[in-house]
């Protein structure tokens, strides 16, 4: 059933959702291919649609998705404390709100398996050496696709989180799914009901110093 959310309710408690996935609960292909195709109104460069999407529902295929994942997870988090112990990264943040994060994404990392259905948004292209022009309106042809799709997933019940650990070895991810080396991957999300739908705005009042008029 959708849930009956204001624009403004939509807008605010769409988050990123790690430990309330409902790992049990099955995702039906037309609930999602739905969300999809809101997204697909997206504005996009030049109204090209360079974007294609890979949704695995195929539990052997998210295993081997979900390991790719962890190597990547366990390879950075090795190559930054190898940064910090040579003073060249800075120190990692601290506090109950970095501690919850980081729960989560460890959580997410041993369940994502589990979840129901992967996405793995493609667009067309490759930016390993493109100019900050090129980048920009590459993933502007893209990425307000994937949150109309995160926000169309919420009217539905149901979650996502933007993740982007798989990238430090997306050539692997790539043979795995069959994605053509001429096109980018913009990330791997999980998808899945939530648990309860009760979410809440974030705080971001700190953000409210980011505001310039005119000038910086």
């Amino acid at each position: 059933m959708d849930l009956d959310l204001t624009p403004r309710e939509l807008l605010t408690t769409t988050r990123a959702v790690r430990l309330r996935l409902d790992l049990e609960r099955p995702v039906d292909r037309a609930d999602v291919e739905d969300c999809l195709r809101l997204a697909f109104q997206a504005p996009n460069g030049s109204n090209q649609q360079l974007w294609q999407w890979v949704l695995v529902d195929d539990a052997p295929t998210r295993a081997a998705m979900a390991d790719i994942y962890r190597a990547a997870m366990d390879g950075y988090i090795a190559e930054m404390s190898a940064k910090r112990a040579r003073g060249s990264a800075p120190a990692q943040a601290s506090g109950a709100t970095q501690q919850r994060m980081t729960e989560s994404v460890f959580h997410l990392r041993e369940h994502l398996h589990e979840v129901p259905v992967l996405l793995v948004p493609t667009v067309a292209g490759r930016l390993d050496n493109a100019t900050i022009f090129e980048q920009a309106t590459r993933w502007a042809s893209v990425i307000p696709a994937v949150w109309s799709f995160m926000l169309a997933l919420r009217t539905k019940g149901m979650g996502s989180a933007w993740t982007t650990l798989h990238l430090h070895r997306e050539a692997e991810m790539a043979d795995l799914l069959g994605i053509p080396s001429r096109v980018t991957q913009v990330g791997l999300f999980p998808v899945a009901h939530t648990i309860g739908t009760d979410f809440k705005p974030a705080d971001r009042s700190a953000s409210e110093a980011t505001i310039h008029w005119n000038h910086w």
